[in-house]
């Protein structure tokens, strides 16, 4: 871990529990000026930590010389086959195959072993890096989404196999792509 990573981390989990007090104690008033202080070094700290971020993803992909591109909210994605179908659209159902996986090349989750992904675009309930990356997608194609934490599981992972703030990368193959009928 940063050097500088640390004490910012440190001086956010202490004012969090500073703010805890006992009901027989009264709650401190926080001045705007410590407020807007606060929010500016959580403000650098989530620079910083994008900024690590993206370097671990664009070092890990020039290693296996992977030629990704990047959206503007920070997904990485490479289309490496390409498929015939029609191009996926908010509404639709998706249903893909899929590994997920670490950036040490850890296997977290497979279509292999829980069956294909079935999810409805624009509805939620999968990482936003998913949903962002399926609309770039037709039916057929094949491709590698690389996820930063804030587009994946965030700060805590999914609380089984994806650990805290986890980059993750995602092999899925777009199956199939039903319009729901209203």
């Amino acid at each position: 871990m940063n050097k500088i990573y640390i004490p910012i981390l440190l001086f956010t989990v202490l004012l969090m529990f500073s703010n805890c007090n006992d009901k027989e104690t009264e709650r401190k008033q926080i001045s705007q000026k410590e407020r807007d202080k606060y929010a500016e070094l959580l403000e650098d700290a989530n620079r910083y930590l994008t900024t690590v971020d993206a370097e671990r993803i664009e070092s890990f992909a020039k290693r296996r010389n992977w030629e990704m591109q990047t959206t503007k909210t920070g997904l990485w994605y490479m289309i490496y086959e390409k498929g015939s179908g029609i191009k996926a659209k908010t509404g639709q159902i998706a249903l893909l195959n899929y590994k997920i996986s670490l950036l040490d090349g850890t296997l977290c989750y497979s279509s292999d072993s829980l069956g294909a992904k079935t999810f409805a675009i624009g509805h939620g309930g999968v990482e936003s890096g998913l949903e962002e990356g399926i609309l770039l997608l037709h039916q057929g194609d094949k491709a590698r989404l690389i996820m930063p934490p804030f587009r994946a599981h965030g700060l805590l992972g999914d609380m089984d196999k994806i650990p805290a703030r986890s980059i993750i990368v995602y092999d899925i193959e777009l199956l199939k792509l039903v319009l729901v009928k209203k």
